[in-house]
């Protein structure tokens, strides 16, 4: 993916700033480059009465974004394209995705991964991973994210802004069951927003000692 390696080089390149982000201007900012899925959103799920806000995956409905989220708020969104990924037993192979960031009005997002497998010729054929988690971040713009994933993996990740449209995260804890991928070793994850405004992630892994690719995948914004 010449594209996300681009975009990847970009961000590390760019040095991290801590200043503080105008929450009105980035929403504008949002809803601007954003303009075809302004109006789409998660369904609501409604089959029983409870006293919850609705959870959100567009800035401009339902409850506000806390405060202490402006530092994520362009990830909010439903996300949706294609990748590449090296699985620990050596097979290679495309992938789509469709990835859920949204909130509920309270200090984290919600995370929700997707994934089915795609042939040679490019046609979807089964199920592939699926993830579900939260990102928080402090008032020192420093980012946990953590997920549980149908392949019976447990992570913990910790990181950072590069600025207000990338984020780069490292694997403090890995654990995988007995039914996991083997040979799973620490990670690293880039997520980022191109120059076309789709989000761009890379994740990386540990292999016989050095950094290697293991997905990465460029989406685009179909909602919010």
């Amino acid at each position: 993916m010449s594209e996300q390696t681009n975009s990847e080089n970009q961000t590390e390149n760019t040095h991290p700033e801590n200043t503080k982000i105008d929450g009105n201007a980035a929403v504008n900012q949002a809803a601007e480059a954003w303009k075809d899925a302004a109006s789409r959103n998660i369904p609501t799920v409604d089959v029983a009465d409870n006293p919850l806000p609705d959870e959100t995956a567009n800035l401009r409905q339902g409850p506000s974004l806390h405060d202490g989220l402006l530092g994520l708020l362009p990830l909010v969104g439903v996300w949706q394209g294609e990748g590449q990924a090296h699985s620990t037993d050596g097979e290679q192979y495309a992938f789509g995705q469709q990835l859920i960031i949204a909130h509920d009005g309270e200090n984290y997002l919600t995370y929700t991964s997707r994934t089915w497998k795609i042939d040679s010729e490019g046609k979807p054929v089964g199920p592939d991973v699926r993830e579900s988690g939260f990102w928080r971040i402090s008032l020192k713009d420093e980012i946990e994210m953590t997920y549980t994933s149908s392949n019976g993996i447990n992570e913990i990740f910790y990181g950072s802004l590069f600025n207000e449209r990338a984020w780069q995260l490292e694997s403090a804890s890995t654990m995988v069951t007995e039914t996991g991928p083997t040979n799973l070793g620490p990670g690293k994850r880039m997520y980022g927003l191109m120059p076309n405004n789709n989000l761009g992630w890379v994740d990386e892994r540990l292999v016989d000692g050095e950094m290697r690719p293991f997905m990465s995948a460029e989406l685009t914004r179909v909602a919010g």
